[in-house]
């Protein structure tokens, strides 16, 4: 049984990215604390859908969601990124066509899914 609220977050190994991700996660999601799944290029991971890396990623989603009751899951993508070293409209897509590929493993009905751009300033953007 969990014990405060939490929110899930696929976010880049990048420890820059952070602490802006769970400022971003606690301060617009009301959350007590966020999970973070990290990965080198999370949003590039997803994209290349290798089997493995996708079963990683949704087997530590399903302990959050299912062990600490997440109901928000998180995908970031960020400036300089090494693991994905790409555009910032080249991100913005792999955020949201990773949302997509995580909203098709139906891992649970109510989930609100958000997508994050990290910038230059090491501030978070929603992505619409």
């Amino acid at each position: 049984m969990s014990h405060g609220k939490f929110a899930t977050a696929v976010n880049c190994m990048d420890g820059r990215s952070q602490k802006t991700v769970i400022e971003w996660a606690e301060r617009n999601l009301k959350v007590d604390f966020v999970d973070m799944i990290t990965e080198p290029g999370p949003d590039g991971m997803i994209l290349r859908g290798n089997p493995a890396d996708l079963e990683s990623i949704k087997r530590r989603i399903l302990i959050s969601t299912g062990k600490h009751g997440s109901e928000s899951i998180i995908l970031a993508g960020h400036t300089e990124c090494a693991g994905f070293p790409v555009s910032k409209e080249e991100h913005i897509a792999a955020v949201k066509k990773g949302l997509e590929v995580i909203r098709e493993w139906n891992i649970g009905p109510n989930l609100k899914y958000y997508g994050l751009w990290i910038g230059d300033d090491w501030k978070a953007e929603l992505i619409k």
